[in-house]
């Protein structure tokens, strides 16, 4: 008789809008790290999801059109293992309303310039934020 598999652990990635950096923190932890954790995401308030990051993330095979941005407010009275902000304006605006006990994980990733810059511009903002997003994750979680 085989051992049960343990129950997932959850997670939960906290930014500003949850519409660039939770949306492609969610999406590359389902990729890389589905099978070990219940991934969630929210932001201090909701922003919708950025089409840049949809289609940066499409680039190389992670589908997040799906994904839905929310407020943190959404999310009240869950808990969560981890707790990963993504930028200091998250960290500072949600702390006061996250579980006691959690074990929370930071990382102030910038969010990428899409102010007056040509589109390929643009998307090479949105390509190194992806790129910066990714080893940090594997480094944190593998």
């Amino acid at each position: 008789m085989q051992a049960p598999e343990p129950a997932k652990k959850s997670i939960l990635f906290l930014s500003s809008y949850n519409s660039v950096r939770s949306q492609i923190a969610e999406g590359f932890m389902r990729q890389i790290f589905g099978d070990r954790y219940d991934i969630s995401s929210a932001g201090v308030a909701s922003g919708g999801v950025s089409p840049h990051a949809i289609r940066v993330m499409r680039e190389i095979g992670i589908d997040i059109h799906h994904q839905r941005s929310k407020s943190i407010n959404e999310l009240k009275g869950r808990t969560f293992d981890i707790v990963v902000t993504l930028c200091d304006h998250g960290k500072e605006a949600c702390i006061h309303c996250l579980p006691k006990g959690e074990r929370v994980l930071h990382h102030n990733f910038l969010p990428p310039n899409e102010v007056g810059l040509p589109e390929e511009e643009i998307m090479e903002e949105f390509r190194e934020l992806r790129g910066q997003i990714n080893t940090w994750l594997v480094q944190q979680f593998s």
